[in-house]
């Protein structure tokens, strides 16, 4: 037995170290990713001529490499010493960043959102992945929604800065919106460099723990959902057969990919959807962060009841519920007030973020394995990450203000994900009620090797639902 005084002062070390450095790095990502939609309303679209359809295709190029990159990134990722592999990435897209400040053609805004993509792609599925090792189950979803709140703060920090660089239009002839792209770019690449020394190692290895620590994280990972036979420590066939036929992980990617529509839909265009509302592109900057900081604390909330109750599947279709009240406000605005339509904004957000952690954190909490984790989180996250494409392609902006196909194909994207987590939470619940009966026993008769390697294929293992 471990002592829960001991057990609690290591959960404090554990959340000291790891979380605090990755949040700030996921920050600044998704400020770097989405500081585009900011600067489109400050002078970027006149001064590169993002007319028509230019704009959606700034955004969509930038998920080509990000969605082919994050699997191979995590299996990388897997050799390296997190710190060094993250810290290049990080810098690698600050400069990147910068550039964007300094580009004069449409061509070369394209062209630099194609590599940011390529170095931005493997941070999700890494963080994910390296987290879900220091922690049991039922501790990751108020966590991980946690370090997902860095995507708003994000949003709502893009905002504010961008509010506030604007008053540097025309210093040293550059337009205001260049400076959005610099001014970031330069607080990435020196927050990439303070990483390194500050992002922690695989748990085996790290050096923050004591050795008697890391034995007692050991047994208390063990101790959770039968971690010391449920393993993938040996990435042969067998792991390959059992990673790329199991079901839960195309199905978590389902829904990841459904439910974070939203997500991607907000942040590229609620700048410019409030600026339709009828206020100025400075105060619809200002208008967001009100958004964002809302979806920070409804997050966090739902995060904390399904880690108390041990329930992942509910959530997710609340969250649903909620955008899908939204979107169909937005909808039908015609005859409804600005007042009201912000609300609606508020709505669309709060569901979109409330599920997304959730997702990523059910999924993480289903597999088992070191190689298992790997792959799943990264096919997951890049499947998820397809709906970024349709959100840059969905909003037209001939369609403005009403953006029917926007919000009509954000609504059948989000029940697409309800439905895959719908026949998740289901297979689960029958996989369960199986193992308990002993009808999976048979597969501990297979050979020594692939038992020791079966990963949450084992019997013992159990599926939260």
């Amino acid at each position: 037995m471990i002592d829960a005084c001991a057990e609690r002062r290591l959960l404090r070390k554990i959340d000291l170290h790891v979380f605090p450095i990755l949040f700030i790095i996921y920050v600044m990502s998704f400020l770097d990713r989405i500081n585009i939609s900011n600067a489109r309303i400050q002078g970027m679209t006149e001064d590169l001529d993002l007319h028509g359809d230019r704009f959606n295709i700034a955004l969509f190029v930038y998920f080509v490499p990000y969605i082919l990159l994050e699997v191979p990134s995590n299996m990388v990722f897997k050799k390296f010493k997190p710190a060094y592999y993250l810290s290049f990435l990080m810098l690698s897209w600050a400069i990147v960043n910068m550039c964007m400040g300094f580009v004069t053609t449409y061509e070369g805004l394209v062209a630099l959102r194609f590599f940011l993509g390529t170095f931005e792609a493997g941070v999700m599925p890494a963080v994910v992945y390296l987290t879900s090792m220091y922690y049991k189950r039922h501790e990751f979803q108020t966590r991980i929604s946690f370090f997902f709140c860095s995507t708003v703060i994000g949003g709502a920090f893009g905002g504010l800065l961008a509010y506030a660089i604007a008053n540097l239009d025309g210093r040293r002839g550059l337009a205001g919106w260049r400076w959005i792209f610099i001014i970031e770019g330069t607080i990435t690449a020196v927050v990439a460099l303070a990483s390194a020394f500050l992002i922690v190692d695989w748990p085996e290895q790290c050096t923050f723990l004591t050795p008697a620590e890391k034995r007692q994280l050991e047994l208390r990972l063990a101790d959770d959902g039968a971690g010391s036979l449920a393993r993938m420590d040996k990435l042969n066939r067998y792991a390959y057969k059992r990673i790329l036929s199991d079901w839960k992980i195309w199905l978590g990617g389902l829904t990841y990919m459904g439910i974070g529509i939203t997500g991607y839909a907000t942040t590229f265009f609620m700048p410019t959807i409030l600026v339709e509302f009828g206020w100025t592109a400075r105060s619809a900057q200002v208008h967001t962060i009100p958004v964002y900081v809302v979806s920070a604390v409804g997050m966090v909330s739902v995060a904390y009841l399904s880690d108390r109750f041990k329930h992942r599947y509910g959530f997710i279709i609340l969250s649903c519920l909620i955008s899908t009240v939204g979107y169909g406000m937005l909808l039908c605005q015609t005859n409804l007030s600005s007042d009201a339509k912000y609300a609606a904004v508020f709505l669309v957000s709060l569901g979109g973020f409330i599920g997304t952690p959730i997702a990523l954190a059910w999924l993480a909490n289903n597999v088992a394995g070191h190689w298992k984790r790997s792959f799943s989180s990264g096919i997951q996250v890049a499947l998820g990450n397809v709906t970024g494409i349709f959100a840059a392609l969905i909003f037209r902006s001939g369609e403005a203000p009403r953006y029917p196909t926007g919000y009509g194909a954000s609504i059948a994207l989000t029940w697409t994900g309800a439905i895959a987590a719908s026949l998740l939470f289901a297979g689960m619940l029958i996989e369960n009620r199986m193992r308990d009966a002993g009808k999976r026993d048979s597969r501990l008769s297979r050979p020594k090797e692939e038992v020791d390697n079966m990963g949450d294929y084992h019997p013992s293992f159990r599926f939260t639902l």
